[in-house]
């Protein structure tokens, strides 16, 4: 697994814990829940409103900040479905052979901020976007009610195999 994590407007300092373990983490308890028997490849950049506000009316056409933004790389049938993925050559890296999930921008600006007005850690806010983030890599989306509560069921197991629950504050 590789994961490359970029600090753009934003600082590793900024956090109160070490951020690439929390990250790593979360992704490794996500690809197993979801059963990817593949090494993977992600990217993840922390970044700050501005740039996330940018980016985010580049993309998608919503002209304000958001918490996270996950740029898939691959087409999941049905979410995490795996079996056919080797069939999208576009997903893994040409010299590595490491399945390449897609990408990961996050907030800083957001994960103080909402750690804050939802009054649990700021451990557990990036860990919760990064969870998040890696489920729309794999396929899962919340636009409709039942696809919602799918996702914060998985999420929330994600969360509870790494210790990280929303009563627990580091």
């Amino acid at each position: 697994m590789t994961i490359d994590i970029e600090y753009e407007n934003a600082k590793e300092e900024q956090f109160p814990f070490d951020v690439r373990s929390v990250i790593e983490q979360t992704v490794e308890a996500a690809l197993d829940q979801e059963n990817c028997e593949y090494d993977v490849y992600i990217e993840v950049v922390l970044t700050d409103d501005a740039d996330i506000h940018e980016v985010n009316k580049e993309t998608r056409g919503i002209d304000r900040a958001t918490d996270v933004l996950s740029f898939p790389n691959c087409f999941f049938e049905s979410p995490a479905d795996f079996s056919q993925i080797e069939e999208q050559e576009e997903c893994f890296h040409p010299e590595t052979g490491e399945l390449m999930l897609g990408d990961i921008m996050i907030s800083v600006d957001h994960v103080f901020a909402q750690a804050k007005e939802y009054g649990h850690s700021v451990k557990r806010e990036l860990a919760f976007l990064v969870a998040h983030s890696m489920l729309h890599l794999m396929g899962y989306d919340h636009m409709e009610e039942d696809e919602r509560l799918v996702m914060e069921e998985r999420q929330e197991m994600i969360l509870s195999k790494i210790g990280i629950t929303r009563d627990r504050i580091d």
